[in-house]
């Protein structure tokens, strides 16, 4: 084929060898005539070619679809035509085809999901795909074509992966807009309105349905779409009252009877010899969408299939309402009464659902099986829908070729420093390092605070410092303990600064031997105070105690400026240093005091956070999550609060420091401002 060819004269003359190739099922042929035209003009013609084809075959044969799409299929392999192609024949086939028609291709699409997960195919065709789907579900009825509808929804399950975030309800929203109606005329009971139109006599099981148990009834609709009205004390309330009344009335109005009176009916029927009409009356019938027509009422709470929807959303509100969901509220919580009362209703619940028939032991059995997996999914959704993937094959030690293949590759650690700037932190090569060098924006500031500005004395340390006298020689191995015990016997002790001709043969031994000393120095000083008697050797011993306590304040003042002369300062602030990661005398009530928020400085920084979002997402937060704070919250203060304290309870790096660290970069000086004067 010539380059100079024009588009059109090029798309005819594809367009009649794809007749061709298609009507004697040889694909060869169709590639071998496309081979010597460049790439882009001939992806371009022959795939305006498969689509002036398939008008023509929706016209003239229409049984030949499904051959057609395969053969565009096999085209995409061979890059004969794009990869969206297959899916734009799909779309323009469901667009000119009825309903029905499209109910029976989408058989095709069903059947080929293994098709479209195909890496040729998933990443050109997932947005195409979606659309198509949509555009059919808007077509569609959902209460008249809900088999199809449900159709569609499991193929776009089976077709897209779990953690594929756009089919997913991240923030646990519902749908409000399925608003349920009902209402009508109050004067008079349905019980007087039924009994005219009422074909099978009911008389020894009756139930009383007046207005209000009906309007009772059909107000719970408003509690199962919407849950988190349920945490409001007053519609708590309501929501309890009608309960009760609704399954009393469950209760009360057994099945059992009408199912024994449709059956002597059906017997009366046969009698007759009217075998067809008598099979017809056992075809159970489903509608998806609830009639509140006033009359029909009792008719529904006669239905077992009616029934068991009802309960099953109690199940689903009660799982909701006691279950843990990330994007709660704290406000949103159960106090013990009401879940002791959530506790005994799904018993209740559960016991109706045994008691309707057919087979309601089973049929209750298997919603609680459903509901138990469904916590599970409630977890991972909690855990931000990690992805799922098949565990990996264990590593083979025969072969040291195999050990080095599986060790996971290192990232560049210029990757890792610009990751940490862009979060304008700092990247040391230690995660003890890191985590210790991110937790003031001024490190200097944090070195001169007053919690590290502190030394205890040696008995405290050596003989308490894990619980009690002599417990510290369960520690003399730990090097962080050790490096202090040297420091602190270096300031405190006599006996480190002597000569002795015995090495030390490992530092654990000689720490063991200090405490030991120290131990025992304790206990003679404590029997030579009980030994003195006698004002005069009293008033002798205060002095002595006095002189002793002045030399040794002399001693570590002189100390202490040698030290300094010699540039040893910071030494001197960090021997009982409590800020240090991993350490296993790390001091977590002082942690918590430097990192955690209280509610005085939550209350303050919130007040002064107008640009919140902006924060948000500094801190992390995605735009659905923000979102979300600003629709579950009415002013710019709650908001904040809300986040704030997700952050606090979430993120392991979340403290007031980086909180002051990050809020400075983004020049919010009155919100830091008001979070430091806050105590």
């Amino acid at each position: 084929m010539s380059e100079k060819l024009g588009f059109e004269e090029l798309r005819a003359k594809y367009k009649d060898v794809l007749s061709k190739a298609f009507a004697t099922n040889n694909i060869d042929l169709l590639d071998s005539f496309t081979k010597n035209t460049n790439e882009v003009d001939r992806k371009a013609a022959m795939d305006q070619a498969f689509r002036d084809k398939l008008l023509e075959l929706l016209v003239e044969e229409p049984n030949t679809l499904e051959n057609y799409v395969c053969f565009c299929i096999e085209s995409c392999r061979r890059q004969m035509v794009t990869p969206t192609m297959p899916v734009v024949l799909l779309g323009d086939i469901f667009d000119a085809l009825t309903l029905n028609k499209c109910e029976k291709m989408f058989t095709y699409v069903e059947n080929g999901v293994n098709i479209w997960k195909e890496e040729l195919f998933f990443v050109a065709c997932k947005n195409n795909l979606l659309r198509m789907c949509n555009d059919l579900l808007r077509r569609l009825s959902r209460s008249q074509n809900t088999v199809f509808c449900g159709r569609i929804l499991l193929f776009l399950a089976k077709f897209f992966p779990f953690s594929e975030r756009s089919g997913l309800n991240i923030v646990s929203e519902f749908n409000l807009e399925n608003v349920t109606e009902f209402g009508g005329d109050s004067s008079s009971t349905l019980k007087d309105s039924l009994d005219e139109e009422m074909v099978v006599d009911t008389e020894q099981n009756k139930l009383n349905i007046d207005y209000n148990l009906y309007c009772r009834f059909w107000s719970l609709q408003d509690f199962f779409r919407n849950p988190n009205t349920c945490y409001n004390k007053i519609q708590w309330k309501t929501f309890v009252a009608h309960s009760g009344s609704v399954l009393s009335a469950f209760s009360s109005y057994k099945l059992e009877a009408v199912e024994l009176q449709k059956a002597k009916l059906n017997r009366l029927k046969t009698v007759g010899s009217d075998v067809e009409m008598s099979e017809s009356n056992k075809e159970q019938h489903y509608f998806a969408k609830f009639l509140t027509n006033q009359k029909l009422l009792e008719l529904q709470l006669s239905d077992s299939n009616f029934r068991r929807c009802v309960l099953i959303q109690f199940l689903i509100l009660f799982q909701y309402l006691t279950c843990t969901v990330k994007f709660k509220m704290e406000s949103q919580e159960l106090k013990q009464d009401q879940l002791d009362w959530v506790k005994d209703t799904t018993s209740q619940v559960y016991s109706l659902l045994g008691e309707t028939p057919p087979d309601g032991a089973r049929f209750a059995e298997c919603v609680r099986r459903i509901l138990r997996r469904e916590e599970h999914w409630n977890s991972w959704k909690n855990d931000g829908c990690p992805e799922f993937q098949k565990p990996k094959p264990p590593v083979q030690t025969d072969s040291t070729d195999d050990v080095k293949k599986a060790k996971k590759r290192r990232r560049p650690v210029g990757d890792i420093i610009k990751e940490y700037e862009g979060q304008q932190k700092f990247f040391m090569g230690n995660n003890e390092l890191t985590k210790l060098w991110n937790l003031c924006p001024d490190n200097l500031a944090a070195c001169r605070t007053k919690e590290r500005d502190f030394m205890p004395s040696l008995e405290s340390y050596m003989l308490t410092g894990a619980g009690g006298p002599g417990a510290g020689t369960r520690r003399t191995g730990c090097g962080g303990w050790g490096w202090r015990a040297l420091r602190l016997l270096a300031r405190r002790s006599p006996h480190f600064f002597v000569h002795t001709n015995n090495p030390i043969g490992r530092l654990p031994d000689y720490l063991d031997d200090m405490v030991e000393r120290v131990t025992r120095e304790v206990a003679a000083n404590a029997a030579a105070a009980n030994n003195t008697n006698g004002d005069a050797s009293s008033n002798a011993g205060d002095k002595a105690v006095k002189q002793e306590a002045a030399e040794e304040e002399i001693t570590e003042e002189q100390m202490e400026a040698d030290l300094i002369k010699e540039g040893d300062t910071n030494d001197i602030e960090q021997v009982p240093d409590s800020t240090h990661a991993g350490e296993d005398d790390y001091d977590k009530a002082a942690r918590s005091k430097i990192t955690m928020i209280n509610s005085t400085q939550l209350d303050a920084v919130s007040a002064k956070l107008t640009d919140w979002k902006k924060l948000a997402a500094k801190l992390g937060y995605k735009p659905d999550e923000i979102q979300f704070f600003e629709s579950e919250n009415a002013t710019d203060e709650a908001r904040a609060k809300n986040m704030l304290q997700l952050w606090f309870d979430d993120d392991e790096d979340a403290s007031v420091e980086n909180l002051l660290y990050i809020m400075e970069g983004l020049k919010m000086a009155d919100a830091c401002e008001a979070l430091k004067n806050a105590k």
